[in-house]
């Protein structure tokens, strides 16, 4: 199935997007996040805790959160309109509070178009179960 042109622009440049908001949070670029999050993100974390932009920018910044390693693979990007879902995995090694973990979480990102450009508003990571 061919995609027409715009849609397959904007499936491309979310694709980029994630990327670089893995990579900004993995190199501690907190600025670079900032930029790519709505003013409203909802950020939710695989233990059920909510963080708005400043809240979750806080704890990048105090060092609560470091991001050692992010692998984010893709199964599915949705575009509808100016609203983009992106359907994929975070599988990570971070250190939260001062414990080290790796986790292993199905994921959904919600970007928003407004002046032409895309913002991440919304992530919900979710506990994969062990694999037997």
């Amino acid at each position: 199935m061919t995609l027409e042109p715009a849609l397959a622009h904007d499936i491309s440049t979310i694709r980029r997007l994630e990327a670089e908001r893995y990579a900004a949070v993995v190199d501690g670029d907190v600025e670079r996040f900032v930029a790519l999050a709505h003013p409203e993100l909802a950020y939710t974390h695989s233990n059920a805790v909510v963080d708005t932009l400043d809240s979750y920018v806080d704890k990048l910044r105090s060092g609560f959160y470091e991001y050692h390693r992010i692998d984010h693979p893709i199964d599915r990007i949705i575009v509808s309109g100016d609203t983009a879902v992106v359907i994929g995995e975070m599988n990570a090694d971070i250190t939260a509070g001062g414990v080290r973990k790796t986790l292993a979480n199905a994921a959904m990102a919600v970007w928003v178009r407004h002046d032409e450009s895309w913002s991440l508003i919304g992530y919900q990571p979710t506990v994969k179960p062990p694999t037997v």
